[in-house]
């Protein structure tokens, strides 16, 4: 029987698609096909999760799509999305927040509620718990820097991770381990609407300056003292293209997606890499989440 309907079948209530379309639901716009996509309540996370273990069904966890990077070719298995773990509210400073909640969603809210602090992600396209697995962020700023503490799915019950052991670093956090981050707890600071619109109108003004069309944001982390857009120019590769995926002209560390396969855009990634550490000695680390084929 087709996974689409034996979820069906095991979980009546739960909200699923049959052919889950990676193209459809990254920012990347490419990428094979899942038998099911699901998105579960918290409560029905982690009988999901043990149906899936016990049938020896392969899934993976997707947010917004922002900085992923999934195969070609098809994915055997469920992709389990979080937009319906979407509670949101405040308690003083304190802001809570379930994985799904888009950031701009986020940011209104917290700046209706008189809050401030998180600013400097306007125009991030990522969802609450996306943001937290990536520690997504500018050189302004990261979220983990907000975070009081994070509940995520480990070892098949829910556990709460205080901001030290999230091990926030750059671009990184312990959640991307395989973890299942479903709510955060983060601290905003009280802030009048103007000073909030100046704020977010100046970091808006900031994003728009940076490269237009589907792309996964940023492709490596700065690496530290240094610019891996800087390095990847200085190497001669703006423009540099595989198949329908190319090296931006207005910013080197972004790939840019023109009708590409996933295999373009990895190979370019792999092309970059490469050339950037040949020139320079400098191996640059990936932001991105590669998604694997699973036949």
């Amino acid at each position: 029987m087709h996974l689409f309907f034996r979820l069906r079948e095991r979980f009546p209530d739960l909200s699923s698609e049959r052919d889950f379309s990676f193209s459809r639901h990254t920012t990347v716009g490419c990428g094979g096909t899942a038998d099911a996509g699901v998105s579960p309540t918290r409560d029905e996370l982690i009988p999901l999760i043990d149906f899936l273990r016990e049938e020896g069904i392969p899934y993976c966890f997707l947010g917004a799509g922002a900085n992923v990077l999934p195969a070609d070719g098809p994915f055997r298995g469920a992709v389990i999305r979080f937009n319906r773990m979407n509670e949101l509210c405040t308690d003083g400073t304190a802001v809570e927040a379930g994985a799904g909640v888009p950031l701009g969603t986020l940011l209104r809210t917290m700046r209706d509620r008189g809050l401030g602090g998180l600013e400097f992600m306007t125009g991030i396209p990522a969802s609450v718990g996306g943001a937290v697995v990536m520690n997504a962020g500018t050189a302004s700023g990261h979220i983990g820097d907000a975070v009081s503490c994070v509940t995520a799915l480990e070892s098949g019950v829910f556990r709460t991770f205080s901001a030290a052991e999230c091990a926030f670093s750059e671009k990184y956090s312990i959640f991307q381990r395989g973890l299942a981050v479903v709510g955060v707890r983060l601290c905003g600071k009280d802030s009048s609407r103007t000073e909030n619109l100046q704020r977010t109108a100046f970091f808006a003004a900031k994003r728009s300056r940076l490269p237009r069309g589907r792309s996964m944001g940023c492709v490596f982390v700065n690496p530290p003292q240094e610019s891996a857009g800087r390095l990847i120019e200085a190497c001669g590769l703006k423009g540099m293209g595989i198949g329908g995926a190319y090296v931006s002209e207005k910013h080197a560390n972004f790939i840019l997606n023109e009708g590409g396969t996933s295999s373009d855009i990895a190979r370019l990634i792999d092309f970059v890499k490469l050339r950037v550490y040949a020139e320079t000695g400098i191996l640059l680390k990936e932001e991105i989440r590669r998604l694997p084929k699973c036949t």
